[in-house]
């Protein structure tokens, strides 16, 4: 009875930032489900995916899940653009944000899995120049695990995530925030950036072009690229300022991630950030063509018989590299990270209570993307509506909590 109550009293404190139909089945899309959960076990999802819809906070919202390898739930429901009213559709692409880290984190293991990196490298062994104020102990661990000290991009101006070789060409000429390899201090953007650097130095060739060798093409992905073409560009879900925003919000998001609220959407909108290469921050895939990857990870690195990781990288990119609980100086939270990826906790964890053995990545707080090793099941949960005041994380943890009793 309290929790309805306090439902009741935060829809008239938090009304629907846009009208929706009674019946939301007009703004629903479906993909090819197959039979792995049951009927009853889908319905129990989707009602919850409604109650989050319902909510108002989210335009659109998109889900899928795989289950004992296979496709158990793919579903949008909601408007890929509000002021056009176009419904969202399984097969648009979404700016992933900052869980494009792991892909990203991926590809540097497939180089270390090939003999061209390792991750006691320097970072100056592959840019001599970053050697810079310090910076010359700095590690691809400590970029990986964001202990690289260079927490924000030194300079405000969101232009400069419109061209890579300015962002690097900062970074390499920055002071570091903290001191290198001591302190974790989630790099919301930069270390990205270095990273992408030491892969195209390395690999002679641009970093689309080895995520479509290493990942996008053995996995039969039809996006799944950093940035997108233009022609595209009218596919991709909007996304929107939700809910409350006080200024201790901004303050926190520009201590975290560098920009307040209203400039990382408008950014996130921009044409010119679609046709960016941000590492860390803007591989456009679908809901299920993401859990295509983590499921990849589950089964060992392999996709329908094609080899595309070895076991050990994978163990390799999952394994902690922090301590049991540690609060990151940047998100000013406890979150625990491997090489590459965040990590779910019996407590504290990004995909809700009792995720410990799961390993994935958030984007933009309320995406989440993840792999249920105990429960052989791969997430992929995409929202449009921006803001982290009010209901937004708790109904989030809401769904995830209903996927995972649902999938025991």
């Amino acid at each position: 009875m309290f929790i309805k109550t306090r439902r009741a009293v935060m829809q008239r404190l938090l009304p629907p930032a846009f009208d929706m139909p009674a019946k939301l089945e007009t703004l629903a899309d479906k993909g090819n489900e197959s039979d792995s959960l049951s009927a009853d076990q889908q319905a129990a999802i989707w009602k919850a995916m409604k109650r989050l819809y319902r909510r108002g906070l989210n335009p659109g919202v998109g889900l899928a899940i795989r289950y004992q390898g296979k496709l158990a739930f793919d579903r949008t429901l909601g408007y890929g653009n509000l002021a056009q009213q176009r419904v969202m559709k399984v097969d648009d692409p979404t700016c992933l944000f900052s869980a494009s880290k792991a892909i990203t984190a991926m590809l540097v293991h497939h180089l270390i899995e090939t003999g061209e990196l390792s991750v006691t490298d320097r970072v100056t062994k592959f840019i001599p120049e970053y050697a810079q104020h310090g910076k010359s102990k700095t590690t691809i661990l400590d970029l990986l695990s964001h202990r690289a000290g260079i927490a924000r991009l030194p300079d405000a101006n969101p232009d400069i995530l419109y061209d890579t070789h300015a962002a690097v060409e900062r970074l390499i000429a920055a002071r570091p925030n903290t001191p290198v390899g001591k302190r974790q201090a989630y790099h919301a953007i930069t270390g990205g950036f270095i990273l992408g650097e030491i892969i195209e130095r390395v690999t002679q060739q641009p970093l689309n072009a080895l995520l479509d060798e290493v990942i996008r093409q053995p996995l039969g992905m039809t996006y799944f690229h950093y940035g997108i073409a233009p022609e595209l560009q009218n596919r991709v879900p909007l996304h929107y300022v939700a809910g409350p925003k006080p200024a201790l919000l901004d303050t926190y998001l520009t201590h975290a991630v560098g920009g307040d609220l209203d400039m990382i959407v408008d950014v996130s909108n921009d044409p010119r950030f679609m046709q960016a290469v941000i590492p860390a921050g803007n591989l456009y895939a679908t809901a299920e063509e993401t859990t295509r990857f983590y499921q990849m990870l589950l089964d060992g690195g392999v996709w329908q018989g094609k080899r595309v990781f070895s076991e050990a990288t994978i163990r390799r990119a999952i394994h902690s590299v922090s301590a049991p609980v540690v609060i990151d100086g940047s998100l000013l939270a406890p979150v625990r990270f491997s090489e590459g990826f965040m990590l779910g906790g019996q407590v504290f964890s990004p995909f809700g209570p009792r995720t410990k053995g799961c390993f994935g990545h958030l984007g933009f707080v309320t995406i989440v993307t993840y792999a249920d090793p105990a429960r052989d099941m791969s997430v992929a949960l995409v929202t449009t509506g921006k803001g982290v005041i009010g209901t937004q994380i708790t109904d989030v943890f809401n769904l995830l909590g209903v996927i995972k009793k649902q999938v025991a």
